[in-house]
């Protein structure tokens, strides 16, 4: 994590050197955004707590939405977004983030299948190679509004963005070589954890929009809160049908590139 953050500084400051030889914009332009970008995100509620309380809003400790903190770490998200921006700095477009980590938390769902120190027989006889990753996805659109302050020009500043869509993760179960029968197919299915619903989303951090089409970049936290519930039939660890309804949050730092679809505004020069 450090040496990502590390990275993504030292892009920032050749950012702003190789952008200080250009004019700032003295208006602001509509033009379409298309944006690469990584994020590190939280499960649980305790980040969007606190920035709740950092805002001014203060919330019982029996808030919900620790559900994802029980099964899955903390867990990194790559992306990609669409956004077309008015002349008046407002936002609306679509975004969608895959999110993943090769370890979870939540133990337990393979005992049903497991001799008495953890293991799973495959078909010849010997110990299976089974491995536990997490896995997921986000779909959305949004809409938002961007505030030239602190900005260099006009189409820089704070950026605030709300959206909706649908996110989806489950634990995925990697059985190497496909040996264990007992993970094969539909029976995959039944120790999973399928699980989707309803999200909404919002995000507040800081965009720079320079005069180069491709050097522009944003930065800022983003927090999704997401309605879910497990779609599997039946779980085979649990011998029943799990029909809890969930709230799964997420909260962590995003950064990302943008390229500008606008055209070069030409120099402006001035006689005497």
């Amino acid at each position: 994590m450090k040496k990502i953050i590390f990275l993504f500084l030292i892009t920032f400051s050749f950012i702003l050197k190789s952008n200080a030889q250009h004019h700032s914009k003295d208006s602001a332009i509509s033009t379409s955004l298309i944006t690469v970008n990584y994020a590190y995100q939280f499960p649980g509620n305790d980040l969007f707590k606190r920035f709740l309380s950092i805002v001014g809003f203060n919330i019982s400790e029996k808030f919900p939405g620790n559900d994802l903190s029980k099964r899955f770490y903390s867990n990194s998200a790559i992306g990609s977004s669409y956004l077309y921006k008015t002349k008046s700095n407002w936002f609306m477009g679509a975004d969608g983030f895959f999110m993943f980590r090769d370890k979870i938390k939540e133990t337990g769902i393979l005992d049903s299948i497991s001799t008495s120190d953890g293991n799973v027989i495959d078909g010849n006889g010997i110990y299976a190679d089974i491995r536990t990753v997490e896995r997921g996805f986000y779909l959305g659109v949004k809409g938002g509004k961007l505030f030239p302050i602190f900005g260099t020009n006009k189409n820089s500043g704070i950026i605030v963005l709300l959206g909706g869509g649908f996110m989806q993760h489950k634990i995925r179960i990697e059985n190497t070589g496909n040996t264990a029968a007992q993970l094969k197919g539909e029976y995959k299915k039944g120790y999973d954890r399928l699980t989707n619903g309803l999200a909404i989303s919002e995000f507040i951090g800081y965009m720079y929009h320079g005069n180069s089409r491709f050097v522009n970049f944003f930065g800022g936290f983003e927090f999704v809160q997401a309605f879910t519930q497990n779609r599997r039939s039946f779980d085979y660890d649990l011998m029943a049908k799990n029909n809890t309804k969930r709230i799964d949050l997420l909260s962590g730092f995003k950064v990302g590139w943008i390229i500008s679809l606008h055209k070069r505004q030409p120099e402006k020069f001035y006689f005497n």
